[in-house]
């Protein structure tokens, strides 16, 4: 059977999603990793690339080493995370989406100073970043020139030094302070789920207020306890929205942010 549209079917999905195009229109949307860019929506997508940096570090025989889910990060670490992050994944990532029609910049945290950072507490991690404050004017500039902004997120301080950046935790403070209507985290399950092993257990809609309780249920844990706690984050710092979604999935965001029904699981 054919999955194609109609013309017909077409027809239906746009009035349906009219009203959600209407409400978006010119609003800033940050995406942490996947992207759209349509309907005057202005799209900004952040990304990591842990994964990348631990093959690379590998490939020159240095051992990557995590504490509380945190990269340790020594000098020579923070020099792969800026060329793997701001080189090759974030070039590549502006790459792609030219190569689909789109318009986009690449941008990290040392640009224009846009992320300002200090070590964190835990000396053992070496130079992974606190962030301090955000300028979001080169993203600003860069939206104004019709482009997609791609923001690698390493930052620096004022001695010169770089620093590793979470990516989720990025996302939160860009969106904040870029009065996003919404932040969008990508990840690779659908949201979450009330029983982990039970993927129709997704829970569509989170009051922040419900998240402590959620954590001490054991509901939210693991990996996605950081990822809750910068939903909670954006949303303290102004953001309406934010939603974690299943990245794999064909049109995900357009599915979450266009429809009553949704994908993921939706902050507010």
């Amino acid at each position: 059977m054919s999955t194609k549209m109609d013309n017909a079917q077409r027809a239906e999905v746009l009035v349906h999603a009219l009203p959600y195009i209407q409400k978006y229109a010119g609003k800033i949307i940050v995406v942490k990793y996947g992207g759209l860019s349509l309907i005057g929506i202005k799209v900004v997508l952040v990304h990591g690339g842990g994964p990348e940096i631990s093959a690379t570090l590998k490939a020159m025989g240095k051992e990557s080493v995590f504490m509380d889910g945190l990269r340790v990060t020594d000098a020579e670490t923070a020099d792969v995370v800026q060329m793997v992050l701001a080189g090759k994944i974030n070039k590549s990532l502006v790459n792609h989406i030219g190569s689909i029609g789109g318009k986009a910049m690449g941008l990290c945290g040392l640009d224009g100073h846009m992320i300002q950072a200090e070590a964190m507490d835990m000396q053992e991690l070496g130079y992974v970043g606190a962030i301090n404050r955000v300028d979001p004017q080169p993203i600003l500039d860069v939206l104004a020139m019709g482009y997609i902004p791609v923001v690698a997120t390493v930052g620096y301080d004022d001695q010169g030094n770089v620093y590793n950046i979470n990516a989720d935790t990025a996302a939160a403070r860009l969106a904040g302070v870029l009065k996003a209507e919404s932040l969008i985290s990508m990840t690779d399950i659908a949201g979450i789920l009330r029983d982990k092993d039970d993927p129709s257990s997704l829970i569509p809609r989170i009051h922040v207020s419900d998240v402590s309780a959620l954590m001490h249920e054991g509901v939210i844990s693991g990996g996605m306890i950081p990822k809750a706690e910068c939903c909670i984050e954006a949303i303290r710092r102004g953001v309406k929205k934010v939603f974690i979604l299943d990245g794999r999935i064909p049109h995900a965001i357009l599915m979450e942010i266009f429809t009553d029904e949704g994908i993921g699981t939706m902050f507010v």
